[in-house]
């Protein structure tokens, strides 16, 4: 599109403004399934037989469980907006705007620990396959290249961004999905008993394996949060929520059942579980195919983990609660300088290295987003319930409490220091909320 731009009341200069494409069902979809399947399933198993032996499976599917609830309030809270935001613009429209602030306060402050800590962890992954990168100067080097790669993917736009999301997303997925298909095949029923050793089995133990392996599951916020992106949210969110979840739980399931299989009680004692197991099968060809899923997987979550960061000072910028300097667009229709911001922000974090305490607890702070995000179906279905919604949940108000109350159960099995600094940040907005809220929407 042109706009003619008077110059001096005689001349005019045609200025060309490229409209913000919008992503579609597809790319939404291979979105949110990026942003969930990262490091975290090349490192689950071995933690997963470490802490309860074969029976880890069923572990992950109760995690599943909890994620699908948690998925399935998120659907039916986005099927009522279509702004960008997720949890922040639920627990604003459901509690007011201190509840809301809070959330994405919180929720912005982990995202950007979280952006900085996937560089840290992609250089380390180069690490591990080129040991001659193995120092402070080469892993800074790196962390800086893979933000400012990724910033500058992210200002060209949606169309850029989409194409490289896709793409990656695919890559990715392809070397689990020939180690999935090969791997069924060395399975020996054997290794799967006993299914709960009598070392793992005591008092609680449960609890503690689906609170670890719980953490691999997180990042099914990130879909919702890009809503305004979307070309038709209202409609695409609610089935993509659904699709991602089942997706990336078989996917789980189907590599830690292939790496008991295959490994036995010696998976509990390797660091690379997919890679060892790939190579017993099939040689230095798997580990190699392995290492490469490693770097295309933390790459891929580092992306979408950038695309989706900014838009939470946007959010909330738009509503007066972040300077609104973070809402301005460039000729691609992105948020230029929200998108700067976080980079940077992100890479102080990676090359800083003190984020190491904050990473362990950055998942502990997502329930942050989500308790309040299942509450506020509850809340929505009595302030809203003459708004048209395009999706409901089934059984009443049975599976947000189910999700409220395990979510809670789970947290109760943290450690106390865990917790303090999960939600440390909480504390932290409230200076911040009362010196902005004049401004608020």
């Amino acid at each position: 599109m042109k706009q003619a731009v008077a110059m001096g009341g005689t001349k005019t200069k045609d200025i060309t403004v490229v409209k913000s494409k919008k992503m579609g069902f597809w790319t939404v979809l291979l979105f949110g399934i990026n942003s969930i399947i990262g490091s975290g399933i090349f490192l689950l198993p071995n933690e997963g037989m470490r802490l309860f032996g074969p029976a880890s499976i069923f572990v992950l599917a109760f995690d599943a469980l909890l994620v699908l609830s948690i998925g399935l309030c998120f659907a039916e809270d986005s099927s009522l907006f279509d702004e960008t935001g997720g949890a922040y613009v639920y627990a604003k429209a459901a509690f007011g705007n201190f509840v809301g602030y809070e959330v994405g306060f919180v929720t912005w402050t982990i995202r950007i620990i979280a952006e900085g800590t996937l560089y840290v962890g992609f250089a380390t992954a180069v690490a591990g396959v080129f040991p001659q990168l193995n120092t402070t100067f080469d892993k800074d080097i790196i962390v800086t290249v893979m933000a400012l790669t990724l910033m500058t993917v992210n200002l060209f736009g949606i169309k850029v961004a989409s194409f490289l999301n896709n793409t990656v997303t695919v890559s990715k997925l392809l070397p689990l999905i020939v180690f999935i298909a090969i791997g069924i095949w060395f399975i020996k029923g054997s290794n799967f008993t006993p299914m709960i050793p009598a070392s793992v089995g005591s008092h609680g133990s449960f609890a503690k394996a689906a609170m670890t392996m719980f953490f691999v599951f997180t990042g099914i916020e990130s879909s919702v949060v890009a809503a305004g992106e979307m070309q038709n949210p209202k409609k695409d969110l609610p089935r993509v929520l659904i699709i991602v979840i089942l997706v990336v739980a078989a996917f789980y399931i189907l590599v830690q059942a292939v790496c008991i299989g295959v490994l036995g009680t010696s998976l509990a004692k390797t660091t690379t579980p997919i890679q060892t197991a790939f190579g017993s099968m099939v040689g230095d060809f798997g580990k190699y195919l392995v290492a490469a899923g490693t770097l295309m997987s933390i790459g891929g979550v580092g992306f979408s983990t950038s695309f989706i960061t900014p838009r939470f000072g946007v959010a909330m910028a738009e509503n007066g609660m972040m300077p609104k300097v973070l809402t301005r667009k460039n000729r691609y229709g992105v948020p230029h300088i929200a998108i700067i911001i976080s980079a940077l922000l992100g890479l102080i974090v990676a090359v800083s290295g003190s984020f190491n305490t904050l990473v362990q607890i950055s998942a502990v702070s997502r329930f942050a987003q989500y308790i309040p995000s299942c509450l506020a179906v509850l809340v929505f279905r009595k302030t809203m319930k003459d708004r048209k919604s395009g999706f409901k949940l089934p059984f009443g108000w049975v599976i947000p409490v189910f999700a409220i109350l395990v979510s809670l159960w789970l947290l109760v099995q943290t450690s106390l220091s865990n917790l303090i600094w999960g939600f440390g940040a909480l504390l932290v907005a409230v200076p911040f909320y009362f010196m902005t809220r004049k401004n608020f929407k």
